[in-house]
């Protein structure tokens, strides 16, 4: 297919042929069926209905309409082919219905990253990520939306910061509950979709908190792993090549349980054979099933000492913190130390390259920047190598440090060392499109390369309606962040707005965090 230049006429382009694969779906392929396979949650209890021939995974693949929809019919097809000769399902996967995050490479389709310019550019294969799903018997529906380079920049210097899903090529995703309203960034086009029960199981990218913060905006569980816990390769990045606070691939969900069986899946199929990035640690079972059932010390940081959490946040994670109190466990007090340090660090990682990566895309395409991407590309100049370095020896030594402080800070009760960190991930619900101007509570663990999980804790309240809010600011970003909650509070009430809680282990405990989240979970509801 020739392709004109013009982006105007590219995105056209693209659109018609999204909606042409939308319509044929909606007219062809979603009569008589049972569209009750949406509402299930739990992948085991839909692998288990297709097992028992209670429903095909064909019929799960029709309750949704996406971009990959008849490569969907057709592989849900042999999935119940497979079903029907050999009298079992394929993997404990068979049929789920998974949706990508537009950055992996799917075979014969285009992987975007929000940009014009890469466009009608079809990937030669699968990632590796998407190839191993397959193997497990995952049917793979739809590619979902992101902001323009990935990048949902936050500026910690107090200039322009979104947290958005926007882009030239497929415009701006809005949150389910309000159009006006954000579902967080840079994965939020999947947390949208998976509020909506369009898919199952979802598949981010998280370099300052893109799983996380749409996960806690849209009700969701999300993880990152440490970055080399699961494959990469085969998932495009702005500035790729980089290595100073690398990019996780992590999964989202409606319930844990899935998230729980996808990451033991996948890591007992030992990606690092076919990921060099990937570190050789198995999955450890014994860690997951003893931190589920031994009293946990929890280290609990309610405030980052940089932006104040909102009523909704700070009374969710508190009571949240009695019911962990009442059911024996131990909490201590965790600080902020180090943190504004290691996040001024990652800043200056983010325009290291003088926002020559992200210029050329967007130049090559002719599209106009997004705003925000524009404030990061222009927001410094490149650095020496020398200069390189010396910021990657500031990281180390933050690291360092902070390993140091882990392993100093112990419960006054038992002199345990705390077992995870307790905390919210955002100051704030959803908010209205482009206000949020501080990610401070996610992109922290990215600088260490921590573990981290959010889980749904709760929503936002009419008793939060009523809490006392009127502090003198800390500093710019903490009184906008003041005027946030001032101005949008009905709203936010109204709307219930999602509230979650982020639980953190060191690197590579992902074990760990999601038996707390287990736990956690289990309290909650």
């Amino acid at each position: 297919m020739e392709v004109p230049n013009g982006w105007q006429e590219k995105v056209r382009l693209k659109r018609e042929a999204q909606a042409q694969a939308l319509a044929t779906a909606m007219s062809d392929n979603l009569r008589g069926l049972d569209l009750s396979v949406v509402d299930v949650d739990d992948i085991s209890t839909l692998v288990r209905r297709i097992a028992s021939g209670e429903v095909s995974s064909e019929a799960v693949t029709k309750a949704l309409t996406e971009i990959l929809f008849q490569e969907a019919l057709a592989r849900a097809h042999e999935l119940d082919q497979y079903l029907t000769d050999h009298g079992s399902v394929i993997g404990p996967l068979h049929g789920i219905p998974v949706t990508l995050k537009d950055q992996f490479n799917t075979r014969g389709h285009d992987t975007t990253l929000g940009y014009v310019n890469r466009s009608f550019e079809p990937a030669a294969e699968d990632a590796v990520l998407v190839h191993m799903l397959r193997k497990l018997g995952a049917v793979v529906l739809a590619k979902t939306n992101l902001p323009q380079s990935i990048m949902k920049w936050d500026a910690s210097d107090h200039g322009l910061q979104w947290c958005e899903t926007e882009n030239p090529l497929w415009g701006l995703t809005t949150n389910p509950s309000s159009r006006d309203y954000t579902p967080g960034g840079s994965t939020g086009g999947e947390a949208a979709l998976l509020s909506l029960h369009g898919s199952l199981l979802g598949w981010g990218t998280d370099i300052g908190g893109s799983i996380r913060i749409p996960a806690h905006i849209m009700g969701l569980y999300g993880l990152k792993p440490s970055s080399a816990r699961l494959p990469y390769n085969g998932v495009p990045v702005s500035t790729e090549g980089q290595e100073h606070v690398p990019s996780s691939v992590g999964p989202l969900a409606r319930n844990l349980p899935s998230l729980v069986l996808v990451m033991k899946e996948l890591i007992r199929m030992q990606p690092w054979e076919h990921d060099a990035r990937c570190a050789p640690v198995p999955w450890r079972e014994d860690i997951f099933q003893g931190f589920k059932c031994t009293p946990l010390t929890i280290g609990l940081l309610v405030d980052d000492g940089m932006v104040r959490p909102h009523p909704p946040i700070r009374r969710v994670l508190l009571s949240l913190v009695e019911k962990l109190r009442e059911a024996g466990h131990d909490i201590v007090e965790w600080n902020s130390d180090l943190h504004a340090e290691c996040i001024q660090v990652m800043d200056e990682f983010y325009t290291a390259d003088g926002g020559e990566d992200i210029r050329r895309d967007i130049l090559a395409g002719g599209e106009p920047f997004i705003p925000h991407v524009e404030a990061l590309i222009n927001k410094g100049h490149p650095i020496s190598v020398y200069d390189y370095w010396q910021l990657n020896k500031r990281k180390l030594m933050l690291q360092q440090a902070y390993l140091k402080k882990w392993d100093e800070i112990r419960s006054p009760v038992t002199g345990k060392q705390v077992d995870i960190v307790l905390m919210p991930p955002m100051p704030h619900t959803a908010l209205p499109h482009r206000s949020c101007r501080w990610v401070g509570y996610t992109k922290i663990w990215n600088v260490l390369d921590y573990s981290a999980l959010v889980v749904p804790a709760g929503k936002a309240a009419s008793t939060d309606s009523d809490a006392l809010w009127n502090h003198v600011p800390r500093n710019v970003l903490d009184e906008w962040n003041a005027s946030l909650w001032t101005q949008n509070k009905a709203k936010m009430i109204e709307l219930g707005l999602p509230v979650g809680v982020q639980i953190v282990g060191r690197r590579f405990e992902e074990e760990k965090v999601l038996a707390v989240g287990t736990v956690i979970d289990e309290l909650l509801r």
